[in-house]
């Protein structure tokens, strides 16, 4: 599961005990926002909350209207920006704006069938109307809009694939995805590896590490870690490679990383690395040629493995491997939607 349906499912969690919740969701920013569309915030009745929409910059003003918003029902859309002295008063002068909808957290069955489905890597779309707080699947909501206009709109909104706020004739409506969970798969249970699977279980990401050595896939080395202690080939089958997994191979064994980049060439993975000098690299693409992967499937490697940060200690090269995640994950889509628009 996701940080953000983590949330969620707390918030689920304790209205389920009886308490009363809010939900408050980050719709809309502008310039430097400290926290992203879809950062989400849950409080129960007692102020207790988990999850972030700013960074600490507005949360107490969040906390504030979460209270009112717990007591009347009433959704709220509250605004932040560089031009308002109350972004100055709590802390949001870094030079941006955000838009934050609270929302008492009603329709559990919907919101726990949405964190289900994601659990099982189905990705849904949902729609929220902003002055009422309605929400519904997006197909489903779509059909029952009577306007063609706005209807047009939402279609268009829904094809860039991303959380937004869609401002329309008939009012305004919160786009929202509930996506799998980030996957990282790690071959080889080694020294690197003990220092990268906690750094991406920070950053979001389920961590499963591979590894048929027995010595090397110890819980005693990996004491919070999934462990799956067999070969790649036989393992990579059944788990799913696709466009939320990421795949790094560590081991240093062609015997072990091969099949490995193999089965993660073969599938969508957003992220392939594997560790090596450059003149390991090299033998490597050249076993790969080999077996038949040219040389556009071959680029998809990031080989030798991080962003280049002069790295030396596994430490080190755990951080350069988890910066260079990051910078696949958030900037390629980017990249690509803007070479598609020139």
């Amino acid at each position: 599961m996701s940080d953000l349906n983590d949330i969620v499912a707390k918030a689920l969690d304790w209205r389920r005990q009886g308490r009363g919740v809010a939900l408050a969701t980050v719709v809309s920013t502008w310039g430097s926002s400290p926290r992203g569309i879809g950062s989400r915030l849950a409080v129960d009745e007692d102020g207790q909350f988990i999850g972030s929409v700013s960074g600490g910059c507005v949360e107490a003003e969040i906390l504030a209207s979460a209270e009112d918003v717990i007591a009347d029902g009433r959704p709220v859309l509250r605004e932040f920006g560089v031009g308002d002295d109350k972004a100055w008063s709590v802390g949001l002068a870094c030079g941006g704006a955000i838009k934050i909808f609270i929302e008492r957290l009603e329709d559990l069955d919907l919101l726990q069938g949405l964190i289900d489905d994601a659990g099982a890597g189905r990705e849904a779309q949902t729609l929220v109307v902003l002055e009422t707080g309605a929400r519904a699947h997006f197909d489903r909501a779509v059909q029952a809009i009577g306007d063609d206009l706005t209807r047009q709109a939402l279609l268009a909104a829904a094809r860039q694939g991303r959380d937004r706020l869609v401002d329309t004739p008939a009012g305004l409506f919160f786009l929202e995805h509930w996506r799998p969970p980030l996957r990282l798969l790690i071959v080889g249970a080694v020294h690197v590896a003990q220092a990268l699977a906690p750094i991406a279980t920070a950053t979001g990401y389920d961590v499963t590490l591979i590894d048929p050595r027995a010595a090397f896939a110890d819980p005693r080395r990996f004491p919070s870690a999934k462990l799956v202690n067999a070969w790649p080939d036989d393992v990579l089958p059944n788990l799913r490679l696709d466009a939320r997994t990421a795949l790094v191979v560590l081991s240093h064994e062609p015997r072990i990383d091969d099949p490995a980049l193999i089965a993660a060439l073969n599938s969508p993975a957003f992220y392939i690395g594997a560790l090596g000098s450059r003149a390991t690299a090299e033998k490597r693409r050249t076993r790969l040629r080999g077996l038949g992967f040219d040389d556009v499937a071959l680029a998809r490697v990031h080989g030798p493995v991080g962003l280049a940060i002069g790295a030396a200690t596994p430490a080190e090269i755990a951080i350069a491997i988890a910066a260079e995640l990051t910078e696949t994950l958030r900037l390629a889509p980017v990249s690509a939607l803007e070479s598609a628009a020139e």
